[in-house]
């Protein structure tokens, strides 16, 4: 069971390089992988989670064209990350883009999602969450918990 939670401010070195807070880190275990992700951040899953994600994926018959699609656009998303010597991963630039992320654009939020990390730019993620607080209880009793 993953308990990915938690909200990190990092930033990119001048290589493109981050490191994943340790706790978060830790919980991802030892191989883990980039992936586009929705509302225009990076998805960092466990290995088991990537295979769980595939193992739903495979259900997806060669007649359902338009779910065929978005598996191939998901799938080919895939980047297992690589850590240095000093435990640096480099966001690959098609990713960073996807995010939003401009050749200036340093600051991140990473962040828990139970099963996932994600990975954001500053400013997208702010854009997305401005609000929360004024209807964190809608968000909350819209997840029927």
């Amino acid at each position: 069971m993953f308990m990915l939670t938690g909200e990190y401010n990092h930033q990119l070195d001048a290589k493109n390089r981050m490191r994943i807070p340790a706790k978060l880190r830790k919980e991802l275990g030892e191989e883990y992988y980039f992936a586009k992700g929705a509302n225009r951040c990076i998805y960092v899953f466990p290995k088991q989670e990537v295979e769980a994600q595939f193992e739903q994926l495979k259900s997806i018959k060669l007649s359902e064209l338009d779910k065929q699609k978005g598996m191939r656009a998901f799938a080919k998303s895939f980047v297992a990350a690589v850590e240095d010597g000093q435990g640096r991963v480099i966001l690959p630039p098609e990713l960073r883009a996807h995010a939003g992320m401009g050749k200036d654009d340093k600051d991140l939020v990473i962040c828990g999602a139970v099963t996932r990390v994600e990975i954001w730019s500053k400013k997208v993620y702010d854009e997305y969450f401005s609000g929360e607080e004024d209807n964190y209880d809608s968000l909350i009793a819209g997840l029927g918990i």
